[in-house]
């Protein structure tokens, strides 16, 4: 690889600005200062620049306890963005697997995999999502056999597909679906007259989130965590 390719990959530095750099004698290679854009790098190159080593961004994948307030977006004019949370070089090689809304905490996941990613988000798959929802009113029993059968959702042409409602409190329960429909759980609820005040994912598949990240905290995931899915 080019190392004027190799900074912009490793910084987001455009090229341009990776030539720049090196013609202010500020980076090295293996601790010889480099100044040609066209000098090829191997993998066992050193690349330091201002004093800090440059590496390629592998294959990766977080886990991060989503704060509400914050978007699953690259670039928000209105939300601070998830990938704000993280201090890491390039996150806009990043992506969110599936979304949570801006009101939504809890687990999310971020990778740069895209088949991984397809894996889970796939309908086909059904990968089941677990959230704990808060409600302005008691839950109903009766939403208990609703959730089961299906919901007619406004605006959508077909029923949701069955999903698990386990009341676990007054103005509480757990939501297990296997799709990702617009604001899905909210409206569900919404279709039974009940409103969601707050909502937290707890789980996708058999992943949980980690209880020792807290809010807009994330940590890289294991391999036996990769592998669940």
């Amino acid at each position: 690889m080019r190392l004027d390719r190799f900074l912009s990959e490793t910084t987001g530095m455009s090229r341009k600005e990776a030539t720049k750099t090196l013609h202010r004698s500020e980076v090295t290679v293996n601790g010889d200062v480099a100044k040609k854009g066209v000098q090829q790098i191997s993998d066992d190159s050193v690349v330091i620049w201002n004093g800090v080593q440059l590496k390629l961004m592998g294959p990766t994948y977080l886990m991060m306890h989503k704060p509400t307030g914050s978007v699953c977006a690259n670039d928000d004019p209105n939300h601070m963005t998830i990938f704000a949370y993280l201090d890491i070089p390039n996150p806009d090689k990043l992506h969110t697997v599936g979304r949570l809304d801006v009101d939504t905490s809890g687990l999310l996941l971020i990778t740069n995999d895209g088949q991984w990613s397809h894996r889970i988000t796939s309908p086909k798959h059904k990968c089941t999502k677990v959230y704990r929802a808060w409600l302005a009113d008691p839950v109903d029993e009766a939403d208990v056999k609703l959730f089961a059968e299906g919901i007619q959702l406004r605006g959508e042409a077909t029923l949701t597909e069955p999903a698990k409602l386990e009341i676990v409190g007054e103005k509480e329960a757990l939501v297990y679906i296997t799709e990702g429909r617009y604001h899905q759980v909210r409206r569900m609820f919404a279709a039974c007259g009940n409103k969601v005040e707050s909502l937290h994912r707890e789980q996708v598949g058999e992943l949980a989130l980690d209880p020792d990240l807290a809010p807009g905290e994330a940590r890289a995931l294991t391999a036996e965590e990769v592998a669940l899915f």
